[in-house]
Parts: C-alpha cells; structure tokens; sequence
C-alpha cells in the first residue's frame, strides 16, 4: 500500500495583491475618487477592522467592493489612525475621573508614511489587476504616490485577514 503525503505548504497560495497609496485626502474622499477612477463601487462597511492593544482600542476604516463578473474583491483600508486611550488614576483625590490621551496606531506598522492600502483579493498568478490600479490610482491627482508593496516581507500580515 503506497502512503500519500499532504504537504501544507501545497495549499498556501497568496492570491491578494497590495498597493500602497500616500495621500492626505480622508478616507471617504479617496474612495470616491477611486470609484470614479477605477470604475468600483467601494462601500464602507458596517464594522470597522478593530485591533486591541495594551493602551487602548483602535479602530480602522474599511471599504468593500466585491466584483461579482471578475470574482475579486478590493478593500480600501486607513493605515493611519489616532487612538484615545483613558487611563484612571485611583490615587487621586478624584478617582472617578480618567486621564484621556491620544497616540497614533497603524495597520500595518511596518508601513509607517503610507496612509491607505488597498488589497486586491483573487487576483491569481496574474498582477493585471494590481499594475491596472496602480495607474488608475496615480492619476488621481490627490494621491501623491502608489506602489506595489510586496506582501512576503510583511511581519504584521495576519492583520490583513478579515
């Protein structure tokens, strides 16, 4: 009887491509441009993309389009965002009362001047998709830059699974 080995590595295929995009437009803004652009319809979803850290909450806007006739779906996320963070003092004269404070959180920490990224999901072998957004984006004229971002060499990927 001949035994038949699975390997895991078999099954993990990154299908997603990631663009940076540096702009200071707010996040509503971009995606309209993108729509426009790129001819998406980018819908900000429901729930925010929510991370807890030992300081506090924070919070990231997301925006979703999911394209039925390509079978891809593309999301529009902040990597910049502040966060607000109470800290009580019970030592005060005024316990009840907390010490509020402000920090700035990111997504993908390792991106730390980009201010969107947009994950392209299903896109394949094939970076069509991806070169295609990267030149409807670069001709927005808000949007200062966009790039490839090469998602191997990202530490925080596990960030990216919603």
């Amino acid at each position: 009887m001949a035994v038949h080995k699975l390997m895991i590595d078999d099954f993990v295929s990154v299908d997603y491509g990631l663009v940076a995009i540096h702009s200071s437009l707010e996040d509503c803004r971009l995606a309209y441009f993108i729509n426009r652009h790129l001819e998406l319809r980018l819908e900000r979803c429901p729930k925010d993309v929510s991370f807890k850290r030992k300081d506090g909450e924070s919070f990231f806007s997301r925006y979703l389009f999911e394209d039925d006739t390509n079978d891809a779906a593309w999301s529009l996320i902040q990597n910049k965002n502040s966060m607000v963070s109470t800290q009580t003092n019970n030592t005060s004269l005024f316990s009840g009362a907390g010490q509020m404070g402000t920090s700035s959180a990111l997504f993908l920490p390792e991106l730390k001047t980009v201010d969107y990224i947009l994950k392209i999901e299903d896109t394949g072998d094939d970076d069509t998709a991806t070169e295609n957004a990267i030149t409807g984006l670069l001709a927005i004229k808000y949007v200062a830059t966009a790039y490839k971002i090469n998602h191997h060499k990202l530490k925080s990927k596990n960030n990216l699974i919603f």
